[in-house]
């Protein structure tokens, strides 16, 4: 597992510099790595079963982090909200610490293009302190603000070696993923799941850590953990629509 790391993180530094491999759609098109959505793609949205934009769909996830625990509320709202002309799905995610108290509360905007392929346009985010005070909104970004631009969040038909950035906001928004995997087998609360989706997933920002994010047909992440220089990890433990 080591050399595996290790590897991976090579491929990460790699990737970093501008090498990555833009990944296929669906329709064989390059969707990938420093790619912007075409406007026209969005009239007619085609799901993508690894990551559900229904709205009404809430999933709950239980995890820790540093040695403490926490509970996230997912929620695929009915909002929607207009980006480069594109009309956004509005997602709810709050992070709440094991008394209740609010750790983050983040606003996510993506969008399904015709071939499913499915983008994120951005993110509002805040954290809180233990006493509700606001601590940073550091992580925000918006697709065309400042030079923001909308990135791969899951090609329509992810497979390994799949390669792409999720986000860019020089200096604030970097995340990047890899597919080594589309038919694993994964234990959580909820359940077994087959035919997995296995990503590992890292930002330049924080280039010691690295983590690896399983994706379950019509639930999307299903599980998500640092494999080298962090100790976050989350499981989904309910669904409900």
């Amino acid at each position: 597992m080591k050399g595996a790391r290790i590897a991976v993180v090579g491929l990460a530094v790699a990737l970093g510099l501008g090498t990555l491999t833009a990944a296929q759609s669906a329709g064989g098109a390059p969707a990938g790595a420093g790619s912007e959505p075409k406007m026209g793609n969005f009239h007619n949205p085609r799901a993508n079963p690894y990551f559900p934009l229904t709205p009404g769909m809430v999933s709950i996830y239980r995890g820790t982090e540093d040695g403490e625990h926490f509970r996230e509320r997912v929620a695929i709202t009915h909002r929607t909200k207009t980006i480069l002309g594109v009309r956004t799905t509005v997602v709810a995610d709050v992070l709440r610490r094991a008394d209740g108290t609010l750790a983050e509360q983040t606003e996510d905007w993506y969008a399904a293009d015709h071939r499913g392929n499915v983008w994120y346009f951005g993110e509002a985010t805040a954290t809180f302190d233990e006493h509700g005070r606001l601590e940073s909104r550091e992580g925000s970004w918006q697709a065309g603000v400042r030079g923001a631009v909308a990135g791969l969040i899951m090609p329509a038909d992810p497979k390994p070696t799949d390669a792409y950035r999720q986000e860019f906001l020089a200096g604030h928004a970097e995340d990047q993923a890899w597919i080594v995997q589309n038919n694993a087998v994964v234990h959580v609360p909820l359940g077994t799941f087959h035919r997995v989706v296995r990503s590992f997933e890292w930002t330049r920002l924080e280039s010691r850590v690295l983590s690896v994010k399983f994706y379950a047909a019509g639930l999307g992440i299903i599980r998500e953990q640092d494999v080298a220089g962090g100790n976050e990890f989350f499981e989904l433990v309910s669904v409900s629509h």
